[in-house]
């Protein structure tokens, strides 16, 4: 499964420097040998390999978010990697606990890629996250995990790039940005 992860982070085709600069770190740290995947909650390792899958509408022109309790920010879903585990199974498995639907991936492979360090109340510890795309409908209700999230909203492209930072994902305006790009 490590070589089919490091395959996937290097077929990523950058947006800009930042994420040149986490695929090149991502790398580096697989090839290390260092523990990628999470083994204790909260964090053991302290670096550790998460999938986030952004649900979007793409004929309405919104993406979905979920005010993360942890957290304390407006994030896209997502879970940690289970050892040895694919991180596109690990969103088929966290979308299913998390928001009680089926994943339509819009893109076979993740199409960003982020190293972070937490905040909020499990802060201090740097994941590592794919970012997958899923399909929804924006006007179907969503039944979440009301022990992760205190709601969801849908939030048109446009408001993301508006909206402060600070309220997000720390990336959240570039991915936008290359969603945009990716977009047919």
């Amino acid at each position: 499964m490590i070589e089919s992860i490091r395959r996937i982070v290097s077929g990523m085709k950058p947006l800009d420097e930042v994420e040149s600069k986490h695929i090149n770190d991502t790398l580096a740290w697989i090839d290390s040998g260092e523990e990628i995947f999470r083994l204790e909650k909260p964090a053991i390792p302290p670096k550790h390999l998460v999938s986030y899958f952004v649900v979007i509408d793409p004929t309405k022109q919104v993406l979905m978010l979920v005010d993360h309790i942890k957290a304390e920010l407006w994030l896209p879903s997502g879970g940690h990697v289970e050892k040895d585990e694919d991180p596109k199974e690990t969103v088929r498995r966290e979308i299913l606990e998390e928001l009680n639907f089926e994943a339509d991936f819009v893109f076979k492979d993740p199409i960003f890629i982020t190293q972070t360090v937490t905040v909020g109340k499990t802060a201090g510890h740097t994941d590592v996250s794919l970012w997958y795309v899923v399909a929804a409908d924006s006007e179907k209700e969503i039944v979440f995990d009301t022990s992760e999230f205190n709601g969801y909203k849908w939030f048109p492209f446009q408001e993301v790039l508006e909206t402060p930072i600070e309220k997000f994902d720390p990336h959240m305006h570039r991915f936008t940005k290359k969603l945009l790009g990716n977009l047919p």
